[in-house]
């Protein structure tokens, strides 16, 4: 919308790079160009501004396959005024010269245009199309047939319409042949899942069972090296009970040989000493049977003050003493 100011009686409009400005003063053309700026008098001038940029039409509406079921369209199309002098003269581009609002809805006459003329080649499309091909090929082919229609439509080009591009968006059934339609993949895909699952679990015990092999291959190597260690110990220790015995019978051989050899040394011994000691009795009684009697009562006198206990102290009483003397004295008389 064009920017308008008012200066005492004046009137000064602005317009934007985008809108393109018709200035009629009298039924003459006094401005005409994109961006204008410039001064006026409202009671005779006649202004028309007309949008040049590209512009978005979204449009949605309903139609029937070759099989009779109800599809809805959504697409879009993309259009710019490219002669905006045809389109002053065919369309209400009119503006007021105090507000700068348009007086009509000129836009809205292009976007019914638009519209409607699209919507008839896209029944014509889907009207021999059946529904399963229509939701599979009918975006592309509904799009082409609008984009050669409203090029082929004379009314735009004569209005100064010109169509930069064509996209539809979707093209859906109804909400109950659509939950139909997806039965069937939604089954499929079900299946898929399940059988994806399965043979995730397969894999799964397949994996558990080699677990379990090779546990019980370890169990089964493991008691083997227990049962050859058993073994190996039960043979080291009878190697070291047998070498332990033997060993016994060396040294109870060896304690046999010297206990007897040791007895026979005794034995020797003794027959040597025996044999010392009777020569040595032997020669005693010879000497003791060629002295006198006398000599002999001395001998025995001396081995049995020899064998009589060590007297420290000799106590003697008078009359002890007295008699002692007493027998001394009458012996000398004698």
């Amino acid at each position: 919308m064009a920017d308008i100011t008012r200066r005492a009686g004046w009137r000064h409009l602005r317009s934007a790079p985008t809108a393109h400005i018709r200035h009629h003063r009298r039924g003459q053309l006094v401005h005409d160009g994109t961006g204008l700026s410039f001064w006026f008098r409202s009671l005779s001038a006649a202004l028309s501004e007309v949008p040049v940029n590209d512009r978005e039409l979204a449009m949605a509406f309903h139609a029937r396959t070759a099989d009779f079921q109800d599809v809805s369209v959504q697409s879009t199309v993309t259009y710019r005024i490219s002669g905006p002098e045809a389109a002053a003269t065919r369309l209400d581009f009119s503006i007021d010269p105090d507000t700068g609002a348009w007086r009509g809805a000129p836009l809205e006459q292009i976007a019914t245009l638009l519209t409607e003329t699209a919507q008839q080649h896209a029944l014509d499309v889907l009207a021999r199309t059946p529904l399963a091909a229509a939701l599979v090929d009918g975006v592309a082919a509904v799009r082409d047939r609008i984009a050669a229609g409203l090029d082929a439509e004379p009314r735009l080009p004569a209005t100064g319409i010109e169509v930069v591009a064509v996209r539809v968006v979707a093209i859906r059934p109804e909400p109950e042949v659509e939950r139909a339609l997806r039965t069937p993949a939604r089954e499929q895909i079900q299946q898929e899942a399940d059988r994806a699952t399965y043979e995730r679990r397969a894999v799964a015990v397949e994996r558990e069972r080699a677990i379990a092999e090779n546990e019980l291959a370890s169990k089964i190597e493991l008691a083997r090296q227990e049962e050859r260690l058993v073994d190996q110990r039960g043979t080291n220790a009878r190697r070291e009970a047998e070498e332990s015995a033997a060993a016994d019978a060396v040294r109870a051989e060896a304690e046999a040989v010297r206990t007897v050899r040791l007895a026979r040394a005794e034995a020797e011994a003794a027959r040597e000493v025996g044999e010392a000691r009777a020569q040595a009795q032997a020669s005693w009684l010879r000497v003791h049977g060629e002295v006198d009697a006398a000599t002999l009562h001395a001998l025995a006198a001396t081995r049995a003050a020899e064998n009589l206990p060590r007297i420290e102290n000799l106590t003697l009483s008078p009359d002890v003493l007295t008699g002692l003397l007493a027998k001394l004295g009458g012996g000398n008389r004698s």
